[in-house]
């Protein structure tokens, strides 16, 4: 009888994994269940590219995982999970498994108060979510309130300013996105937007919704209202796990895994992407969760890698951490740890045609990087990241972390 190997989530993790078992030689059964009804996209496009319509939904598609063998079972989501008997649950029935890839993601934060399900209150996490953005943009000529000052809030501020919508971005901190880049970047980023035409609504909140068939109504914390055409809720994302309320496994602000992908306890469950929390060894060790593009891309090829040769034959997975957003024309990239630097260096002045990279060093060290505009630099400086944190020949003994509560990117949602 021949193993199987079930795969949680059928996005852009879990098509990567099941690609790479293949490649790795398993020739047993591949099962993958996934969420949401389109096959996997290009995630990042959904509140640049396909929001302004520069690329199409058919462009935004991934090399078909039809084209990878394995059994695709769309708009099918895992329900639950019995792990002390290697059982998923889904439509009612059991399926039995040898190996389990998790790789179900993230899903929005809910705001309380906001009207969810109404037309014109959308958020932007499917393509679904964007095309429904798209029809409420479509019937009204109005302002856009985008609620959310992390990098999704900004992403789609950005693009509506590209498609010369007016734009109120409203956000509870003091500078745009200054807690994960810094206040320096920060207070740049937010004089970018308001030189682009956003209006911005900093350090505030909003206390009282008034949605209506035409315009939706907000009333700021303050008192002052405003009537918008529609509103974009951006406030951040929590990992999809509610599935495993049940299963007794490790769960805190995600999957909790060892260095190695492997499920905490577990010799027959790993986790990727945005849903895993893990020890990056490479750095300080603590778990955290990375809900970034390439890590989704990485980290399931490692899963899939170290679930076929067991914990106790696997390499950690210690990659230097890279993403970056698209802003009125700029790309923001950044690389390692940035939050654990406790001061700033300027790594490359600017010159004609450039900006400036800036550095976040910690002990001597370089942890972190940020780069506008300058990705020759930042890949040169990538590669410097990585030889002052080596990864580590060893991998010590899986054992539960110790509690981490997120301090950036749930909240401010993922840059790419």
């Amino acid at each position: 009888m021949s193993e199987r190997i079930v795969i949680a989530g059928a996005g852009l993790a879990g098509l990567r994994a099941a690609e790479r078992l293949r490649e790795l030689g398993f020739d047993g059964e591949v099962v993958v269940f996934g969420a949401e009804p389109d096959i996997a996209y290009h995630r990042p496009a959904l509140s640049k590219s396909l929001l302004t319509g520069a690329v199409s939904r058919a462009q935004t598609l991934l090399a078909d995982p039809l084209e990878v063998d394995a059994e695709w079972y769309f708009d099918t989501p895992v329900t639950a999970l019995s792990p002390h008997r290697q059982v998923v649950h889904v439509d009612g029935e059991e399926l039995r498994y040898d190996g389990l890839i998790i790789a179900t993601g993230v899903e929005p934060r809910r705001m309380p108060g906001a009207p969810h399900g109404h037309p014109r209150v959308v958020v932007v996490r499917t393509l679904s979510d964007t095309t429904a953005l798209q029809r409420a943009l479509a019937t009204s000529a109005g302002p856009v309130a985008v609620i959310g000052d992390g990098f999704i809030g900004c992403e789609v501020a950005s693009s509506l300013r590209e498609m010369d919508r007016d734009v109120v971005l409203i956000g509870r901190s003091r500078a745009l996105l200054a807690d994960v880049l810094g206040p320096d970047i920060g207070d740049w980023l937010t004089a970018l937007h308001t030189a682009r035409g956003v209006r911005l609504e900093l350090g505030t909140t909003i206390r009282r919704w008034r949605p209506g068939t035409t315009s939706v109504g907000l009333e700021f914390a303050d008192g002052r209202a405003i009537d918008v055409a529609c509103v974009v809720v951006a406030v951040g994302s929590v990992p999809a796990v509610s599935w495993l309320r049940g299963a007794k496994l490790p769960l805190d602000d995600g999957v909790v895994c060892g260095p190695t992908c492997h499920v905490l306890g577990s010799d027959t469950i790993v986790a990727a992407g945005d849903v895993a929390r893990w020890p990056n060894l490479r750095y300080d060790g603590t778990p955290r969760r990375d809900e970034h593009w390439l890590n989704a891309v990485e980290m399931s090829r490692a899963a899939a890698e170290n679930l076929l040769a067991g914990p106790s034959g696997s390499p950690a997975y210690t990659p230097v951490p890279r993403y970056w957003s698209e802003q009125h024309g700029v790309r923001i990239q950044v690389a390692g740890r940035p939050m654990l630097g406790t001061d700033t260096v300027l790594l490359e002045s600017p010159v004609a045609g450039t900006r400036p990279i800036t550095g976040f060093v910690s002990g001597g060290r370089l942890v972190g990087l940020i780069g506008l505009d300058s990705p020759a630099a930042v890949l040169h400086w990538t590669a410097e990241l990585a030889r002052q944190h080596p990864a580590p020949s060893v991998v010590p003994p899986q054992r539960p972390p110790e509690p981490e509560r997120p301090r950036h990117h749930s909240r401010a949602g993922a840059g790419y």
